[in-house]
């Protein structure tokens, strides 16, 4: 296998009861790639990147980092790698500011009298503004409570708390569901300017036209099974879809 690649999974399987989830599933993510994940419901992609996330354990099959093969059993053994999952529900706690969110779990602490720890408000304030900022993210109060965001500006800021944690990876569920054209563009730009500062990106989405856009690669699962992978700059909606439905398909685009 080549070295360029940041991860890689082999023969990833998975059964719920009588349900094969994941039938032999190999993938590989390239350093500095946006890949996406397609597939119509039950086709096996929220599995597979729970698999990757550390919230489910495969039946069987291996996964390698850069070349090395890793023990992903939880969330925590993930997030040691350098690998972040944004979820569809976000997983923000509305009453709390942005940089809360940003630091829920991860608080930065500043020792007293050499003894007694106290979250230190200031320099996560700070932090949050330069790591939104590197991220090209204009938001005029870091304080904000996150009830008061809109619908975009929410998943800008679970975006850049997984980008923030999310050291090698992020993998992200329909990060663009639910939103406004403005906001999904929006959204969609933050993901493109992830690849720029050297993290990858794993995006489950069934909109076509913002497959397009963001990604270098998608991968189509259908029934748990891997059954093609394109090139963005090589393929057309049209065909994408043939792979995801198994059937022949005639229509104009992926208007």
């Amino acid at each position: 296998m080549s070295n360029g690649h940041l991860m890689r999974l082999e023969g990833i399987s998975k059964s719920f009861g009588g349900v094969k989830a994941l039938q032999d599933v190999d993938l590989e993510v390239a350093h500095n790639e946006v890949l996406a994940l397609v597939g119509d419901n039950g086709a096996g992609k929220s599995t597979l990147v729970k698999v990757i996330s550390g919230a489910i354990l495969p039946d069987k099959g291996r996964i390698f980092i850069e070349d090395k093969e890793v023990s992903v059993r939880n969330p925590r053994d993930a997030a040691l790698l350098g690998i972040q999952m944004c979820y569809q529900d976000l997983a923000l706690i509305d009453c709390l500011d942005v940089t809360t969110n940003i630091f829920l779990g991860r608080e930065i602490c500043k020792r007293v009298l050499g003894a007694i720890d106290f979250l230190s408000f200031k320099k996560m304030r700070m932090e949050s503004i330069r790591h939104l900022k590197d991220l090209g993210i204009e938001l005029q109060n870091v304080r904000e409570k996150v009830k008061n965001l809109s619908g975009g500006q929410r998943q800008v800021i679970a975006v850049s708390r997984a980008a923030y944690w999310g050291m090698k990876l992020v993998i992200l569920d329909e990060p663009t569901a639910a939103l406004g054209v403005r906001e999904a563009s929006r959204v969609n730009d933050l993901i493109k300017s992830l690849k720029q500062k050297n993290i990858s990106v794993i995006v489950i989405s069934h909109n076509l036209q913002h497959v397009f856009y963001v990604a270098d690669r998608v991968v189509v699962l259908r029934h748990g099974k891997k059954v093609g992978e394109k090139i963005i700059k090589e393929t057309d909606g049209d065909e994408v879809v043939k792979l995801i439905t198994g059937a022949e398909f005639s229509g104009q685009g992926i208007a």
